[in-house]
């Protein structure tokens, strides 16, 4: 009998120890999770800065290839030059792409019958888009 509690006690012993051991793997395991996850963070981040970067550039070489340079020439031999910059889409027009995708999208996802909760919210959504770029470009407007 005595041999079998001595059996009992040195398998409660070792069982605890394992835990211990089981604890601290799991503990290793969470922090390499951890430091995983911090580097892919840090690695997205330079990524979005970069996109963000390109996006820019682009756009400043969008805004510098619409200008007109426009020469003119006077009576006497004198030339005056003016930059003018070539106009994009409206507000309204803008609005009204915008309101049908977001409006699309949406109704798709929240309709049971996503083709037709498309259509709806496209159009839905175009005809808010167009009222709100409509506003936009009047008070635009109203400040020139």
């Amino acid at each position: 009998m005595k041999a079998i509690y001595i059996l009992f006690a040195a398998l409660s012993i070792v069982s605890c120890q394992n835990q211990g051991q089981g604890k601290e793997d799991i503990n290793k395991a969470k922090q390499a999770s951890i430091d995983s996850m911090k580097v892919e963070i840090n690695r997205q981040k330079v990524i979005d800065s970069m996109r963000t970067e390109m996006a820019n550039l682009r756009e400043e070489r969008k805004v510098e290839s619409q200008k007109v340079v426009v020469v003119h020439q006077q009576a006497d031999g004198t030339a005056t030059t003016t930059t003018t910059k070539k106009k994009g889409w409206s507000n309204t027009a803008k609005g009204a792409v915008i309101g049908a995708g977001v409006g699309a999208v949406t109704g798709a996802v929240i309709s049971k019958k996503k083709g037709e909760g498309a259509i709806i919210g496209g159009l839905a959504g175009a005809a808010v888009g167009t009222g709100t770029g409509a506003i936009i470009d009047g008070s635009k407007k109203k400040k020139e």
